[in-house]
């Protein structure tokens, strides 16, 4: 049955009807219900060809009109629903499509251009790699080393084949919860000069004295002997009270071991000042070059690692006896030279970086 027809058709029909033929024959022969005949004879009685077509478009045209306004005021609706709700994110805008969708029957498309998001990016279905494994590392990791930040761990979790981004050991360090609470100063801006490194190692080593206490209160002190080109820990000197003489042994022990550098810096405390490492120098041909006073900078290379000594060994353990403290700071020291990853060295140890110099 023909459910359409043309402004000919029906003006005709109504035509017919006024010069007196019967409805009954006009609706039989054209298959439409009496009721269709006099809704047309009430729509378009009077009117032409022409004129009806017309009075049609102008009926489609209105109820387009009336779709788009009740379209728009339907995003109109929804965009109040959900203006209160801060999405920036992907993520975050997945969801406010989705109620948009859902809660509106608005379409993908309108839902998305209301959210500010592509439809490429909210079909768009993450094919995440598991990191269990790599989490239950990471976290071992940070339990071992509390004081180690994230790229610390990132250095150790790329030394052990883990990782290689950076970025992923970050999500997955901030979604542990893991970092580590610092107590931040305020700094004088003012223009840097970096240290000059020397050329290969064994050029330039230097000192300097950190000190801590047993648990019974006892007072000890800490040689640190350092390679200011690949950041190595060469020596740690731990004992209750260290005289020149005893710095001069143990830099001969050095030397024994490493060979002899041609410089060795330190501060002006009495220990470096003192006779015996006078004669030590002259005796050695090593040369002394103390830091101007009260310029702990111009002895960085060692300044840093005492940070790092005292945060990561001192105040991670309460020795009870000063050979305990010798036996965990050699541990700690063998763990800096071969395992910890270096920030200055491209987060290689020391020794690695050595033998890659060499």
């Amino acid at each position: 049955m023909k459910k359409r027809y043309t402004e000919e058709q029906i003006i005709k029909a109504i035509k017919q009807h006024e010069a007196g033929a019967k409805v009954d024959d006009i609706c039989r022969e054209m298959g439409i219900s009496t009721g269709t005949f006099y809704n047309w004879r009430s729509k378009y009685a009077g009117l032409e060809v022409n004129e009806a077509k017309r009075l049609r478009e102008l009926e489609a045209e209105n109820n387009k009109l009336k779709k788009m306004l009740a379209d728009k005021m339907l995003e109109v609706e929804a965009m109040k629903d959900v203006l209160f709700k801060k999405v920036v994110t992907p993520a975050a805008k997945k969801p406010v499509v989705q109620h948009l969708i859902e809660g509106f029957s608005l379409s993908e498309r309108v839902a998305c251009q209301l959210a500010g998001l592509s439809r490429t990016a909210f079909r768009y279905q993450p094919r995440k790699k598991p990191d269990n494994g790599l989490r239950q590392r990471l976290k071992a990791l940070a339990t071992q080393y509390p004081r180690y930040g994230y790229l610390m761990l990132h250095g150790l979790l790329r030394g052990e084949g883990w990782v290689k981004n950076r970025k992923r050991t970050y999500r997955l360090y901030t979604e542990e919860g893991l970092q580590v609470r610092t107590k931040k100063r305020k700094k004088l801006t003012r223009p840097r000069q970096p240290m000059e490194v020397p050329p290969a190692p064994n050029q330039r080593w230097s000192m300097d004295f950190v000190s801590d206490q047993l648990s019974n209160g006892r007072r000890f002190r800490v040689l640190n002997v350092v390679d200011d080109y690949s950041r190595e820990m060469v020596g740690q000197l731990v004992s209750v009270a260290i005289s020149g003489r005893q710095v001069a042994r143990f830099l001969d022990q050095l030397m024994e071991e490493r060979g002899k550098p041609k410089k060795v810096t330190c501060d002006n405390g009495t220990e470096f000042t003192s006779k015996a490492m006078f004669f030590w120098s002259k005796e050695t041909g090593v040369t002394l070059g103390f830091i101007q006073p009260g310029k702990p900078t111009q002895n960085a290379f060692v300044e840093s690692l005492n940070g790092k000594f005292r945060n990561e060994c001192l105040n991670q353990h309460w020795f009870r006896t000063l050979d305990e403290a010798r036996y965990e700071i050699e541990l700690w020291r063998e763990h800096y030279n071969h395992v910890r990853p270096h920030s200055s060295l491209n987060y290689m140890p020391p020794v690695a970086y050595a033998k890659q110099a060499a």
